[in-house]
């Protein structure tokens, strides 16, 4: 049996994460997993991993951030896109299209209703959630509007967003090896990413921290948006490391992260019990409210307090782990259980084709 997965974004970061997490779970199941990404994205997470792909047009309306001009704009180019992602459906013949996040659940969704291939979608945004429930399986993300409600809609599933179980098992001294030598073993280390994107606002708290009397290593990870933001890093508090691929071996070091209010990062610091602040407006002026899915483990901070923020996050280190530990074993399941979903559908598919 195959899955299609038809992913937005530049194939670098969360949502292709995202994507490739729940194909690691439905191998369980014998299920090969192919992937579709937009005709310009560079697809660097997939070929790290060694992964082919298919291109076809995604188009994106800004998702949580979308107005209502970009979100006139993606309808024109959608219909043309999901026609053109259905051919490629008809070509491919996956069991089951997977439509991931935004751009990619709406064209998933729409081309392979056209293509008559049974489908799930994986949701995050309000326009993504007003177009894929009404076609087919949804399971919705936290970022969600979904998430929090009550819902009557059977086809409709909420899971946390899914991390790879493996992030548990980084190795400290590897970290270690790779930091500079300013690094100091005896300190906190507070860790500032806004992903594989480093965002300015993400940049700009970490200097403000640098500039602080805070007592602790200040690391940055992430490609700059903008060569400039490279200004900040000269500061002799701060270590920044770029755009790296060990991830789970630094998060080993980490005591604090301060992060951007939305997915795979902050469910990754959930899965490893680290204390999360959620640093406000960094990406297009986004809000998800994680703090309140994640209750007492991430803390809320705009770029103006983050220093008071951080300070009383430290102060209340023990307290905020432990908060944090009651979301680990669930975050740590999320990614099977979005698997089980999606072959369920696949299941339930093949009998309906039986009974016929």
């Amino acid at each position: 049996m195959k899955a299609l997965f038809i992913v937005t974004g530049r194939g670098i970061g969360g949502d292709a994460g995202t994507a490739l997490n729940i194909a690691h779970s439905l191998s369980k199941y014998g299920v090969e997993s192919e992937f579709v990404l937009d005709h310009r994205a560079p697809g660097l997470l997939l070929k790290k991993h060694q992964l082919r792909w298919y291109r076809t047009s995604i188009p994106q309306a800004g998702g949580h951030a979308a107005t209502k001009l970009s979100l006139l704009k993606a309808a024109f180019r959608t219909f043309k896109a999901s026609l053109e992602a259905s051919r490629l459906c008809r070509k491919v013949h996956p069991d089951i299209v997977v439509g991931v996040i935004g751009g990619g659940a709406i064209i998933g969704c729409l081309a392979a209703k056209i293509a008559g291939i049974p489908s799930v979608g994986i949701l995050i945004t309000p326009t993504d959630a007003k177009v894929c429930t009404r076609l087919t399986t949804t399971v919705v993300l936290p970022e969600s509007n979904l998430f929090t409600q009550e819902l009557e809609n059977k086809q409709i599933f909420k899971a946390y967003s899914p991390v790879n179980p493996q992030i548990v098992e980084g190795n400290k001294i590897k970290a270690l090896e790779k930091m500079p030598a300013i690094f100091k073993a005896d300190r906190p280390t507070i860790l500032f990413s806004s992903g594989s994107s480093l965002f300015e606002k993400m940049a700009m708290a970490a200097e403000r921290l640098g500039e602080s009397e805070i007592d602790a290593n200040i690391i940055i990870v992430g490609d700059p948006l903008e060569d400039n933001y490279k200004e900040i890093f000269k500061h002799e508090n701060i270590l920044y490391l770029g755009y790296i691929d060990w991830i789970r071996d630094l998060y080993k070091l980490v005591d604090l992260a301060v992060l951007t209010d939305d997915g795979m990062m902050i469910h990754e610091a959930m899965a490893l019990k680290i204390p999360v602040i959620a640093l406000l407006g960094v990406k297009y002026g986004r809000y998800h409210n994680l703090a309140e899915i994640f209750k007492d483990a991430v803390l809320e901070s705009d770029l103006e307090n983050i220093q008071t923020i951080t300070q009383d996050a430290l102060a209340n280190m023990a307290i905020l782990k432990k908060f944090a530990e009651k979301y680990s074993k669930d975050v740590l399941k999320s990614s099977d259980k979005i698997a089980a979903i999606i072959y369920s559908q696949m299941n339930k598919n093949k009998r309906m084709n039986l009974i016929t």
